[in-house]
């Protein structure tokens, strides 16, 4: 917040109107609990045309990101800064809100959804809790929601996810009152589009500990709203959470994922349309649901590189820790040390080779596949020769 270009543009909105502009939300909420700050929100009283002419005035590139709602992006040493004018909501119907603009800051705090988001700084320095229990929401790591839960949620049912995964990235505790009242709505994440549901819930399983969340949402049924089935996967996240410590490992929400669903492809493949999920992770979940990809976490060097070989390090190293979750299959330190290091050797064959062998038609990709598993299964030591002299036996087979 104190960086020269946020300077730049908060200076920018104070010029058209002082005391007009202050930061809010996210980045407030973060530098009181000695977290990163990954993202700027400016909360403004001037309404969206002052906001770009001030912007234009003072050099700052404007785009109108969501200028009905009353967004304007500052562009400024290459990053994005939102800038918002303050708004009360006039309709709400679960999934959106109709607004109107205010200048007035408890007004714009009471539409939000937690306390600890609805807190606001000027540019000197000066913090402003409008709800009266940011602060210290912020200190002891409670995410509770502004005036009555229920109605937050009504106006906005994805604020029942967005609870769990506040709970997850912040809370220490939590809040019973909140928790019961996303059980009474959790019907209502239903009129949520399906791309919002899943960045939410992928969001969440990226906490460094969503465990606790997790079960949660478990409990309260919440979870089976997303997944589908309630699959009582939960306890696993925790476990996969601990082996992925354990391993060095980086939090990866998409493997944590795989703890709570089955491994069926036809499973997935309803699973993946229904929250339209990208090709990219459709593609992971298909990986590690393939039946042949073998769990050799504890398995002989030779195997692992084989499997490492056919399958790749990702889906490999997916299905191992994701076995050692759900049935504490052994994951052992020379496993994580190929699959970190090891660099799948080239096949040294090709189809000009086959051809030189005599081979024709479907013959070539037979013999080329036979020779390929041989070569695999002597750890890839078969030599060229070797394998020029299998490609030709393939010829002379019936």
């Amino acid at each position: 917040m104190s960086a020269p270009a946020s300077r730049s543009v908060i200076d920018a909105l104070q010029a058209r109107r002082p005391g007009s502009a202050r930061f809010v939300g996210g980045c407030v909420r973060n530098a009181l609990m000695g977290r990163p700050v990954d993202d700027l929100d400016i909360a403004t009283q001037l309404p969206p045309d002052a906001v770009m002419e001030a912007l234009k005035a003072a050099g700052i590139r404007a785009i109108p990101t969501g200028i009905d709602h009353g967004t304007v992006t500052a562009v400024i040493g290459g990053e994005g800064i939102e800038i918002t004018t303050l708004r009360r909501d006039v309709e709400t119907d679960g999934r959106r809100a109709v607004v109107a603009f205010t200048e007035d800051w408890a007004e714009d705090a009471a539409r939000r959804d937690f306390r600890l988001n609805a807190l606001y700084v000027t540019p000197d320095g000066t913090l402003h809790d409008p709800t009266g229990g940011g602060i210290a929401d912020a200190a002891a790591g409670r995410v509770i929601f502004i005036g009555d839960a229920d109605q937050r949620l009504k106006e906005d049912y994805l604020r029942i996810l967005r609870f769990f995964r506040f709970n997850a990235w912040y809370g220490a505790e939590m809040d019973a009152a909140g928790l019961a009242a996303c059980e009474r709505q959790k019907a209502g994440l239903a009129q949520i589009a399906a791309e919002r549901v899943w960045k939410e819930f992928r969001k969440l399983l990226a906490a460094p500990r969503p465990g606790a969340a997790v079960q949660a949402m478990q409990e309260t049924s919440v979870l089976a709203a997303i997944i589908g089935d309630d699959l009582g996967g939960a306890h696993r996240t925790v476990r996969l959470v601990a082996a992925e410590r354990a391993a060095g490992e980086a939090p990866d929400p998409m493997r944590r994922l795989l703890t709570l669903v089955p491994g069926s492809q036809g499973w997935i493949d309803q699973f993946a349309g229904r929250l339209r999920l990208s090709r990219s992770d459709h593609g992971r979940l298909s990986a590690w649901a393939n039946p042949d990809l073998p769990a050799v976490g504890a398995g002989p060097p030779a195997a692992i590189r084989a499997a490492l070989y056919r399958y790749g390090a990702e889906a490999v190293l997916d299905r191992a820790l994701v076995e050692h979750a759900r049935s504490n299959a052994p994951v052992t330190e020379p496993f994580l040390s190929l699959v970190r290091t090891w660099t799948p050797p080239r096949f040294p064959l090709g189809g000009a080779d086959a051809k030189a062998a005599g081979l024709t038609g479907p013959a070539i990709g037979e013999a080329l596949r036979a020779a390929e598993a041989r070569w695999i299964d002597s750890d890839f030591q078969s030599n060229r020769q070797d394998l020029q002299v299998r490609l030709a036996a393939h010829r002379n087979e019936p």
